[in-house]
């Protein structure tokens, strides 16, 4: 169910996907140095997780390929909420399972409305309120 791609580091940009230490982020910036005399062109990618939003900083040569996560987005009915996790119900597999809810969706979340999930790797992440 982890499915991801390879791709070059020069290739990435500000808005793509790439795992870090085994954790599916965003690339918020890449900066690129010059080749050097006697070695190759070094790439700094500044990303944060899609899971959590913390911040992951890694420098690497130009010519390494790194994974790219591909990020599965789907929609769920909700069933029920007890405190901070929400048990849903996939829109076209009828699949039922608990999502945690975010902080900033709690007051959104109730009984019987549909949300967009994202399955990144191997978790579940609630993004949206439809």
């Amino acid at each position: 169910m982890a499915e991801t791609k390879q791709t070059n580091v020069t290739s990435l940009k500000a808005g793509n996907y790439v795992i870090i230490d085994k954790v599916a982020c965003r690339v918020n910036k890449i900066e690129t140095s010059k080749t050097g005399k006697h070695g190759h062109a070094k790439c700094r990618i500044d990303a944060s997780s899609l899971i959590d939003g913390s911040r992951k900083v890694i420098v690497l040569p130009g010519h390494e390929k790194v994974d790219v996560p591909i990020v599965e987005k789907k929609n769920a009915q909700v069933l029920s909420v007890n405190d901070n996790i929400a048990n849903v119900m996939d829109e076209e597999s009828y699949e039922t399972f608990d999502l945690k809810i975010p902080e900033d969706l709690k007051d959104k979340v109730v009984e019987g409305v549909s949300v967009t999930y994202w399955i990144i790797l191997e978790d579940k992440v609630m993004k949206e309120v439809k």
